[in-house]
């Protein structure tokens, strides 16, 4: 119950500071700003719950420590249930935050969703977002497969992790508004409707093939020194 409570308030964490910060705060932190809320908010939960659940608030990051062997595929169903229910609700308190602007149209103005083509952002096409989503997300499991491993300065992990994260989202939000995380994806889109939820499932599959990649080259030894 301990990790379970630790993943789904970490998760509703993730949502509410990154996806608040583009939707109640983008036009005046920019797309900068936006991608630090996200950073920072992996660093904070990582110090905050990560002595409890390893702070992985991503269903790409459990199935990355699945493949990896670090983890059972019972223990990882666990960390899924709670991230999405952590992203349901903290999609669902910044629904009712940005609600309480007059102007605020959830049709229009968004949840922070993730998306591609035309109409979203950098209108990029459904190649460069797979691509992206793939790539960007096996990258982000090999900063943490690798700074969570034996004989790494773990007491450092939650700031490397935390800075690829922004560095992620300075360079993709402008392609897919950057998921790298079903249950990020999931929350925002669930309250979003319409063309967030017919292209959910990119989010869901591309951010778990490039962390089964990830994850697969740690068990086979060439990104885990204790990997057999």
């Amino acid at each position: 119950m301990k990790i379970f409570a630790a993943e789904l308030v970490g998760t509703l964490t993730l949502i509410l500071f990154g996806c608040g910060a583009a939707v109640l705060a983008g036009e005046h932190v920019g797309q900068l700003g936006i991608a630090f809320a996200f950073g920072l908010a992996i660093v904070a939960m990582a110090y905050g719950i990560g002595p409890i659940s390893g702070c992985h608030v991503n269903p790409a990051v459990s199935f990355g420590a699945f493949v990896a062997g670090r983890m059972d595929g019972k223990t990882m169903l666990t960390y899924w249930f709670a991230q999405f229910i952590g992203a349901t609700i903290g999609a669902g308190i910044l629904f009712l935050i940005a609600s309480g602007k007059a102007d605020y149209d959830v049709a229009i103005n968004g949840l922070g969703q993730n998306g591609w083509g035309p109409g979203y952002l950098g209108e990029y096409t459904l190649a460069a977002a797979i691509v992206f989503e793939i790539v960007a997300t096996f990258l982000f499991l090999v900063v943490i497969l690798g700074s969570t491993q034996a004989g790494a300065p773990t007491a450092m992990a939650g700031l490397s992790i935390g800075l690829t994260l922004t560095a992620i989202h300075i360079v993709g939000i402008q392609v897919t508004g950057v998921s790298v995380n079903p249950a990020r994806s999931f929350g925002p889109a669930l309250f979003s409707g319409g063309q967030a939820m017919s292209q959910l499932w990119l989010f869901l599959v591309a951010p778990l093939v490039g962390a089964g990649l990830a994850g697969m080259k740690c068990r086979i030894g060439l990104l885990d020194q204790d990997a057999a």
